[in-house]
């Protein structure tokens, strides 16, 4: 079988290669009719062994190969799709994360409240709320009691106010204005108490009324990082009384300060009031002020020098007109910001007006003698500490000398009034002062503070109701933002008047020392309802703070806030 195949095969290549030489020599003889076959001899040989390697068996039944790869230029194109302006609900939640919301401020709010000894306490508030470019709001108030701690009704008092306020925020600097109206109501009652038959005393023989007018313009740069800083203020008081008294001053002042680089710079200040006060005759009180200083840091040291010069138009007590006074003083801060030590001299002359002094005594005569305060030389030392942020320590001690320092005595014709004194030359005066606060948060406070103050007079017996010392602790305490105390505990040493007799002398007479408590509370229960109580005086007695004149006992005054 092998034999056959073996010669089929070598008959088949014969034969392709005789068609393919007969096809060579026609091309190049042709077909024509000269052409003719030659004989040939065709010799077969039998004995050449024809042998073919094995075939390799594959039992794969089909092979496809992977097609060549090539390179191709791919073109991207990008559509902008944009969905349908409707709402598409969506089968899945896209987290975001929210944004702070603002504070709801309430920036206005209304009080009131009764008490005991038939108070009423009103009290409102209004302000815009946040803005950047102005600054505007308005109070009003009336705090008032019916009956007093002596007779009834003739020991009443009434407190009204109303004010306005606005400033304006500019590229620069800031300009605003003050406006006040103040009625003040109070009654003589530091009289003897009437004898039995005795006819009552006419209410309204003792009484008294003030009214106060203020108004105040001001321009500063404050907020801006000139390297001149100023404050500009001109500011107009009017007060008059039931007695025809009345006092009109113009005060213009000016704070400024230039910086000549971060390690010094220079003050000056000037103070101006022009005063005119009236009663049976018309005095006028000029006063100037002007003072320059020059400050300086020297690596932890800081170094004051300058000068105050002062004019005032008294001539109660033999004034002096023209003063001149020292500036030095030298600080070191051992410890940036935490400690500073200061030491130094200097003297001042304070201006005292009947608008003043009538808010801290009620009860002058007329006809008040005013003299402004000279401070012809102090020598004063302290320190301030602030201990990890949360205490903060201040101490202070002083030797000044004071002319036309004034004091409150009994008046001869009337001992239900008060006369203006003065301490003819020099009167010595040793302070110390010392405060000290514990700040936690915005939830606690507690402070404690004294001033003490040794006087050695000239001529006057004492310093008529100038206590020596004065003290104080007081706290508050934020509970949750639902409950908020206050209170305070404060001691008023005792001083001394001196009360006329039938036969016309005089006698000294101590007042009280007053240690007293005072107490506030108020319960949010709402962000715009709050209830209050306040309690004064709880230990309950008539102080007398001046002579004849006690004060009330425990003073109760309960009330609800509205915010909006």
């Amino acid at each position: 079988m092998k034999n056959k195949l073996r010669l089929a095969s070598l008959a088949v290549v014969l034969s392709v290669g005789y068609s393919y030489l007969n096809n060579v020599q026609a091309q190049t003889q042709g077909w024509g009719e000269g052409a003719k076959l030659e004989d040939t001899e065709v010799v077969v040989e039998k004995d050449r062994v024809i042998e073919l390697p094995q075939a390799a068996r594959n039992f794969e039944k089909f092979r496809i190969d992977p097609p060549v790869s090539g390179d191709r230029n791919v073109r991207y194109r990008f559509a902008d799709y944009r969905l349908p302006e409707q709402d598409i609900e969506l089968q899945m939640r896209v987290l975001t994360i929210k944004q702070d919301e603002l504070t709801k401020l309430y920036g206005n709010y209304l009080k009131a409240g009764i008490g005991n000894y038939a108070s009423l306490y009103l009290k409102g508030y209004f302000h815009n709320k946040r803005s950047e470019t102005s600054d505007i709001g308005a109070e009003v108030s009336h705090i008032g009691s019916g009956r007093g701690p002596v007779d009834k009704s003739n020991s009443a008092v009434a407190n009204s106010a109303i004010s306005l306020h606005g400033e304006r925020y500019m590229q620069g600097f800031t300009a605003g204005g003050k406006l006040n109206y103040g009625r003040d109501k109070y009654y003589f009652y530091g009289y003897e108490p009437a004898l039995e038959g005795d006819q009552e005393v006419d209410k309204d023989s003792i009484r008294q009324v003030f009214n106060r007018i203020s108004a105040e313009g001001f321009l500063h740069n404050h907020s801006s990082d000139a390297p001149f800083q100023y404050k500009a203020d001109v500011q107009f008081r009017y007060l008059n009384d039931r007695y025809d008294m009345s006092e009109s001053n113009l005060a213009l002042k000016l704070r400024s300060e230039y910086g000549i680089d971060e390690a010094s710079a220079f003050k000056v200040d000037a103070d101006l009031s022009f005063l005119s006060q009236k009663d049976s005759v018309t005095v006028g009180r000029n006063f100037v002020k002007l003072n320059a200083a020059y400050e300086r840091q020297l690596s932890a040291f800081r170094l004051t020098l300058g000068a105050k010069v002062a004019y005032t138009g008294d001539t109660i007590n033999d004034a002096r007109k023209f003063n001149i006074y020292p500036m030095v003083r030298l600080g070191v801060e051992p410890i940036e910001g935490n400690l500073l030590l200061y030491a130094g001299l200097g003297g001042d002359l304070e201006r005292v007006t009947l608008y003043q002094l009538t808010q801290e005594n009620p009860w002058l005569a007329p006809e008040a003698q005013v003299a402004d305060i000279n401070k012809g030389l102090e020598i004063y030392g302290g320190m301030q500490a602030n201990i990890a942020n949360y205490v903060q320590l201040n101490a202070r001690v002083a030797y000044q000398n004071f002319r036309n320092l004034y004091f409150y005595n009994n008046s001869l014709l009337d001992p239900a009034k008060f006369e203006l004194l003065y301490d003819d030359g020099v009167t010595n005066v040793l302070n110390f002062y010392t405060e000290a606060s514990f700040n936690y948060s915005d939830e606690f406070r507690l402070g404690v503070k004294a001033d003490y103050n040794s006087y050695n007079m000239s001529s006057l017996e004492q310093p008529f109701h100038r206590p020596e010392l004065m003290a104080s602790i007081y706290g508050t305490y934020n509970f949750y933002d639902k409950i908020l105390f206050n209170s305070e505990l404060y001691y008023i040493g005792s001083s001394y008047g001196q009360d006329t007799l039938p036969d016309g002398a005089t006698v000294l007479r101590e007042t009280d020392t007053i240690v007293d408590l005072n107490v506030k509370a108020d319960y949010r229960f709402t962000n715009n309802f709050t209830v209050f109580l306040m309690a004064n005086n709880l230990f309950g007695k008539k102080y007398e703070r001046f002579v004849n004149y006690p004060g009330k006992s425990i003073n109760l005054i309960g009330g609800v806030t509205y915010s909006f």
